[in-house]
């Protein structure tokens, strides 16, 4: 079978033989520093001289479509030009989209202030006015089409709209500030309504131009947000189920009006099990990462027999303890263990579950996506 195919008997819950694999995207790659060593130990691959960067923030690479190969990677992603619409404001600071300042701290960038964080009652008719992002800036896609339809054309991978990194409860929480929007949300409503309906909006009007050429090629979607912590949620179910599921839901139908055909992978750090059922009601098709160092989600067998067949999985190689920390027999062993208690049946895509860091040493990285590469074929039977 081909790989496309394999991806909708997986989404299908159907068994192939055939554990699918991915890396390469936004919150889904390696670290400048990581994959520069990775480059001295595979002398075979013909690398770039200089990193392109795929995530300013987490500074993550784009990968060299060598490597991808020789991993037999099933995934190629397109990635939106989001860097294009950052503003430098000085040697180590810069401004997103949404005005949000990141500043460098050595290994990558963090928030550093919120542009609304200061705004009173008094200002919040300032809303329409603030200098929001444009969604129809032409470089935010350009040249996508193209290389879609090479993608689509000339080879089987599975075609992926990467993210373009605008959550709205994270957007939210970076813009107004973190603590002054968790306030906002019991003091504050109609502002919080009205800033949360404005992000929506744009995202809505930028998937809309993401996919005006792209639709036909693509067979999946990623979004973005964040809602858990290592032990617990963000937010609260309740507030979560009032404040983002609607407006998630309203995304996902937004999007699928327009690709009925793709299926969405959605990602969200941290503890989420409370609120896994409500992501499942909102259209979510893969929940990425499995992030099994977290409360709730370490027990895959659990997960897959209560969700497995209402959602698929993305991710569940630990980067917090195992990658960081193991050895190559034992990242072996992880890898053989994640795709044996999620894969069976379809419905598993085996990956990171997030970014490589720079703190997971180079063989840990390829023990990893060798030892996907030989157990993909080998532990089912179609």
């Amino acid at each position: 079978m081909k790989r496309r195919e394999i991806f909708e008997k997986n989404m299908n819950h159907e068994e192939t033989g055939y554990v699918l694999v991915d890396l390469g995207k936004h919150i889904g790659s390696i670290h400048k520093f990581g994959y520069d060593r990775l480059k001295k130990i595979m002398p075979e691959i013909e690398f770039e001289k200089e990193n392109q960067i795929l995530d300013r923030m987490a500074q993550t690479v784009v990968l060299n479509e060598d490597l991808l190969k020789e991993w037999d990677i099933d995934f190629r992603w397109l990635h939106p030009n989001i860097n294009a619409l950052m503003t430098d404001v000085s040697d180590t600071i810069y401004e997103d989209m949404w005005g949000v300042g990141f500043k460098a701290v050595e290994d990558y960038w963090a928030p550093e202030y919120s542009p609304m964080s200061k705004w009173e009652e008094e200002d919040f008719d300032k809303l329409e006015s603030y200098n929001w992002p444009d969604p129809n800036d032409p470089r935010l896609f350009d040249g996508m089409n193209t290389y879609a339809e090479d993608l689509y054309k000339n080879t089987d991978y599975i075609i992926g709209a990467d993210g373009l990194k605008n959550g709205l409860l994270m957007t939210a929480l970076q813009m107004r500030g973190y603590e002054q929007f968790m306030m906002d949300l019991s003091e504050e409503p109609e502002f919080v309504e009205a800033l949360l309906d404005k992000i929506l909006d744009i995202t809505k009007k930028m998937w809309t131009n993401y996919l005006k050429d792209v639709k036909e090629y693509v067979q999946i979607v990623y979004l973005t947000d964040d809602y858990g912590t290592q032990t617990s949620m963000l937010i609260s179910p309740n507030a979560f189920r009032e404040w983002i599921q609607p407006r998630n839901k309203e995304l996902i139908d937004h999007i699928k009006g327009i690709a009925p055909h793709v299926k969405i992978m959605f990602h969200t750090d941290g503890s989420i099990l409370p609120i896994l059922d409500d992501l499942i009601e909102s259209g979510v098709d893969i929940l990425n990462p499995v992030q099994t160092s977290t409360e709730g989600l370490h027990d895959t067998v659990a997960l897959k027999e209560k969700y497995g067949d209402r959602i698929c999985f993305h991710g569940a190689i630990d980067v917090q303890k195992v990658l960081p920390n193991g050895t190559p027999e034992s990242i072996k062993e992880e890898v053989r263990k994640r795709m044996l208690e999620l894969g069976s049946n379809g419905g598993y895509i085996c990956a990171a579950c997030h970014n490589i860091g720079h703190d997971i040493n180079e063989e840990n990285i390829k023990a990893m996506y060798e030892a996907a590469k030989e157990f993909k074929t080998t532990l089912f039977k179609a």
